[in-house]
């Protein structure tokens, strides 16, 4: 089962290293990682997912608690989250297929951000479903190169996870 977890951490060098060693010593493959300051400037989110039984999951977390660099651990539930990812998708454009392209940035209610004779960068946020979905639409016209940034998520409602 995938788990996306959200860890509040000390604004430190070296904090993001020794919480995916520990990962990595235990044999998990982070499959997404982000990590970005807060409303607070001395700490970080990190949103890592990882797909794990809740057994193993449950001992990764107890030994990250005893880490002197985390404050808190909270693994979202996926029914009460918000989660987005970020694409920028240079995609190769002949002048004839370029009006279909733009109809599915539009269809996707993406973003041209550059433009050039031979090539658009095409910014999307979204679900992970809805990221892969545009995806494989534009891949027959040519993705040049692609770069995405992992999901980050939240927990819906008044509830916050905070130091």
């Amino acid at each position: 089962m995938k788990h996306t977890l959200s860890v509040l951490v000390e604004n430190k060098p070296g904090v993001l290293a020794k919480i995916s060693g520990l990962f990595s010593r235990r044999g998990f493959n982070i499959d997404s990682l982000a990590v970005g300051p807060t409303e607070d400037e001395t700490i970080s989110r990190m949103t890592i997912v990882v797909e794990s039984e809740d057994r193993s999951l449950e001992q990764v977390t107890k030994q990250l608690h005893k880490l002197i660099s985390v404050i808190k651990i909270q693994d979202l539930d996926p029914e009460n989250m918000i989660e987005r990812e970020l694409i920028l998708i240079k995609v190769n454009t002949e002048p004839d297929f370029r009006p279909e392209i733009l109809e599915i940035v539009d269809i996707f209610r993406a973003k041209i951000v550059d433009v050039s004779p031979k090539s658009l960068v095409i910014e999307i946020t979204g679900t992970t479903s809805k990221l892969e979905a545009m995806e494989e639409l534009l891949r027959p016209y040519g993705i040049m190169e692609l770069v995405r940034t992992g999901r980050i998520a939240i927990s819906r409602g008044i509830k916050a996870v905070r130091a």
